[in-house]
């Protein structure tokens, strides 16, 4: 699906250049050249985010239960397989990061530079419970990693209930994962789950900050993208305009409740990825040549989202360094940082994230974190 990739490399981008923006003295250099841009990036760039979770949300769906039945034989062996395809990259970003870190601190007196870590701090990290647990983070943007691990597991859990109801139940109708008989009303369940939690979500949890650490918070987005795929699979015209109609009150109902611009952003974007998937937009026979730059920054741009700010941090702390200078300077520092990032997540991406996941891969990894922070922390 092309335009998904071409999708994500612009949030991509809009993501990275929110963090260009707010982090270090390269942007306050650079500030007067463009003062429109990098204010809009620094306040409004991270509502590209929500690109990414109702897109998330789309492909959860489609692989999980494409005809909103659970299509998974073994749903615990498959949360594990999503940890280590999301933790591997991921890993390895952090070590990056910690050592980078620890090089340009006293190069580099800014906040932006995380401290040293802790031992519970870089196991808690490994294991996606940073912020649950109140630590700190070690780079901007990891708990979107957890969060996406929260919601492709409870995302599963409730389109696995039905199934594992009907198994305890014993009733027959027809098949769901694994053979399990499923009753006719049971085929809807999971879809209702789905948008029972995707709107309390919109109306409470996500008007809650302090929830923001769990899924529940996200949900609504990621819900949104789940509704939109099995939206589309409907045959009927009338159905799906009927089906949609009700999203846009959904998410018309959660602005009328509270005015976010996070939700009108993903409802927005579920509802473009609505018509696109209607009329087969997503892959395109045709795709046009100046889009693929796009598409393929959009492959890689989880390792770009992952390795940009350890890029960031050695850039500043060089430029910062490089003595008296002017604004040009310091922007000219914020484009070879995107580019550096670029090639950075280019070898990632080759190297990590393109390998099969593997226990041995991810406990190698996860060691060279824990051993590369408590080096760098003595």
């Amino acid at each position: 699906m092309p335009l998904l990739d071409a999708a994500k490399g612009i949030a991509c981008a809009v993501i990275v250049g929110h963090h260009l923006s707010r982090y270090g003295p390269m942007p306050a250099g650079a500030y007067t050249l463009a003062p429109d841009l990098f204010a809009w990036l620094s306040d409004q760039g991270r509502l590209a985010v929500q690109v990414f979770l109702v897109i998330a949300g789309f492909l959860a769906a489609a692989s999980l239960a494409p005809d909103g039945m659970l299509r998974v034989d073994r749903p615990v062996a498959r949360i594990l397989q999503r940890y280590g395809r999301l933790v591997m990259p991921y890993l390895a970003a952090l070590t990056v990061c910690v050592l980078v870190a620890a090089v340009v601190r006293p190069w580099l007196d800014e906040e932006v530079v995380p401290a040293s870590p802790t031992f519970g701090q870089l196991i808690a990290h490994g294991l996606l419970l940073q912020d649950l647990l109140g630590y700190e983070s070690l780079s901007t943007g990891v708990w979107y990693v957890a969060i996406d691990f929260q919601l492709f597991a409870l995302a599963l859990a409730l389109v696995g209930l039905p199934t594992l109801l009907q198994r305890a139940s014993g009733a027959s109708g027809a098949s769901g994962a694994g053979g399990a008989p499923l009753s006719a009303s049971a085929r809807w369940l999971p879809v209702a789950l789905v948008l029972g939690l995707a709107i309390t979500s919109l109306a409470l949890f996500n008007r809650n900050a302090r929830l923001d650490d769990t899924a529940f918070y996200f949900f609504g987005t990621y819900g949104l993208g789940m509704l939109v795929f099995w939206i589309g699979r409907a045959t009927r015209f009338s159905t799906w305009q009927s089906a949609l109609a009700l999203l846009v009150l959904v998410g018309a109902g959660a602005l009328a409740i509270d005015w976010r611009s996070r939700i009108a952003t993903a409802l927005v974007t579920a509802l473009l990825l609505a018509i696109a998937q209607r009329r087969h937009w997503l892959s395109p026979p045709h795709w046009p040549t100046v889009a693929v730059p796009l598409q393929r920054l959009g492959r890689m741009s989880y390792s770009l989202f992952l390795i940009h700010f350890p890029v960031l941090l050695a850039m500043n702390a060089a430029v910062a360094n490089a003595g008296p200078h002017g604004a040009w300077f310091d922007a000219a520092g914020l484009v070879a940082t995107f580019a550096l990032s670029v090639g950075a997540a280019a070898l990632l991406y080759r190297w990590v994230e393109t390998r099969q996941a593997s226990w041995r891969a991810v406990f190698a990894l996860f060691a060279a974190l824990v051993i590369s922070g408590l080096v760098v922390s003595h």
